[in-house]
């Protein structure tokens, strides 16, 4: 495999490993952060690390984001020089989950200036970061895709669901499904409870049937263990299920399971939520009816 040169824009919870996979890969990598502290432990990976974004993408054959919004993504591309320091045919990746019009209006910006772009969220949190098993749902042209596997190689399993967008449109589609199921699996463990029977024993009984998942073995496992720390925060499955129910408005698509799931994780991070992990809104759930 030939020797990538690749920037990663973002080394928060999910960016910091995946730079690492990347540079461990054998690719070299430039790194920027917005707090460069959270950058340096890449250091001991030999990646460089760079003060300004604009600087990082400069000569690089593929840029990476991941950054907290698209509204971000929008600032550090066009408003800190990144967009015009890449050489021209560099493609960008964004892996940011951001609305699906925004990656459409990057895209379009970006081809202006002579820059490739796709978008490809992942699905598998900072376990499959690390692990280098990420679901990457990728949109754009499939040229592009293409171009793109050796670095999705040392990530994950990339899939090209369509055209710019899509890929954002497939991460709301995962983030609906991860958002609402965290909320059943939350409030069918506390009624049990509420009715007198161990909510970890019904968790284990359950297991295997029609109402298994992952999201009961995984985030139903933190709930029975009050397990809460942050591997993908409250706020930020809030972020997600508004940007599935804006985006729902645009397409004048009715989606009321995800509306009531929004407003319930927005309850859960107004009350100071916010920075547990996503399965934090069982603590909600207790609040509301006075189990904690």
């Amino acid at each position: 495999m030939s020797t990538l040169k690749i920037a990663v824009l973002g080394t928060g919870m999910m960016g910091l490993p995946m730079a690492r996979r990347l540079a461990q890969a054998g690719h070299e990598v430039h790194a920027w952060n917005r707090t460069r502290a959270k950058a340096e432990p890449l250091l001991t990976d030999g990646v460089t690390i760079h003060d300004n974004a604009a600087d990082a993408v400069r000569g690089v054959d593929f840029a990476i984001s991941l950054l907290e919004s698209g509204a971000i993504v929008g600032e550090v591309l066009f408003n800190q020089g990144v967009a015009h320091a890449m050489p021209k045919g560099t493609l960008f990746i964004d892996m940011a989950s951001i609305q699906p019009r925004e990656a459409r209006e990057h895209a379009d910006k970006l081809k202006a200036l002579g820059v490739r772009h796709i978008d490809a969220p992942v699905s598998g949190g900072t376990l499959g970061a690390q692990a280098g098993t990420l679901a990457i749902m990728v949109g754009g042209d499939a040229i592009d895709f293409d171009s793109a596997l050796p670095v999705f190689a040392a990530l994950g399993r990339a899939t090209h669901v369509g055209p710019h967008g899509a890929g954002q449109l497939a991460k709301l589609a995962n983030q609906m499904i991860v958002g609402i199921t965290i909320g059943a699996v939350a409030e069918a463990l506390l009624l049990a409870e509420r009715g007198g029977a161990d909510p970890a024993k019904v968790r284990e009984a359950i297991s295997g049937g029609f109402a298994d998942s992952r999201i009961l073995q995984v985030h139903g496992e933190r709930m029975v263990k009050q397990d809460f720390a942050a591997r993908g925060r409250m706020a930020v499955q809030l972020k997600d299920m508004r940007n599935a129910t804006a985006t729902a408005d645009e397409l004048g698509f009715d989606a009321p399971i995800t509306g009531l799931l929004e407003q319930l994780y927005a309850e859960g991070v107004k009350n100071g939520l916010g920075d547990l992990d996503q399965a934090g809104l069982f603590v909600e759930f207790q609040r509301r009816n006075s189990l904690d």
